[in-house]
């Protein structure tokens, strides 16, 4: 199944980043360019230093300075991470481009990149949810509450890998059709944006 091939790479590239737990490191995709997992891996690693950049950019000590900066890596990382998602879904795009819909066939609320994009997010949740789990400087009760959290995350894995699954599988024998949006997102956009427009 799709969805425990892609949260494969997902946890490869989690376990990956921390060995060194550094936003700063270099990244290296193991995967050969123009193949899907190498999208994978590089869409989950985008999600995995924005998760750390959330974390250190919550600090109340942090540096005015520091936090502006890294509000501006923050922005960066977002637009990767949709343009990760649109090339995930070109590749599915072309995957099924010989299918023919039924003339019953209906479109999804979301496509599949969009919910590829919440298992690599999930993925994440899961590793850092276990290792509060398994905190031995943590209270019995902490980790407790975290186990308990653990499992409805796990159960929620099961849930939209199946989904995942079924939307693919919908696609392919035509019972569903792909129709992919661009985000046109605004604020980046020195045009759009009338901030940056007025600085031109």
């Amino acid at each position: 199944m799709f969805s425990e091939f892609a949260f494969k790479i997902f946890e490869e590239s989690i376990r990956k980043y921390h060995i060194i737990d550094d936003v700063y490191q270099s990244f290296v995709n193991p995967y050969e360019s123009n193949t899907i997992e190498h999208l994978l891996y590089r869409k989950n690693w985008i999600d995995t230093v924005q998760w750390h950049y959330e974390d250190i950019i919550r600090d109340p000590q942090i540096d005015p300075v520091a936090a502006l900066d890294l509000k501006r890596k923050i922005d960066a990382s977002n637009q990767d991470r949709t343009d990760m998602v649109e090339y995930i879904d070109s590749y599915f795009l072309d995957k099924f481009k010989e299918v023919s819909p039924f003339d019953t066939a209906t479109i999804n609320s979301e496509s599949p990149a969009w919910a590829i994009d919440r298992l690599s997010i999930l993925a994440l949740k899961i590793y850092h949810m276990r290792e509060e789990a398994e905190r031995k400087d943590a209270t019995a009760d902490h980790r407790r509450k975290c186990k308990e959290k653990l499992d409805v995350l796990l159960e929620q894995r099961v849930d939209l890998s199946t989904a995942i699954d079924q939307l693919l599988e919908d696609i392919k024998e035509g019972r569903k059709y792909m129709k992919v949006y661009k985000q046109m997102k605004m604020y980046n956009d020195n045009e759009l944006n009338p901030v940056l427009r007025g600085q031109k």
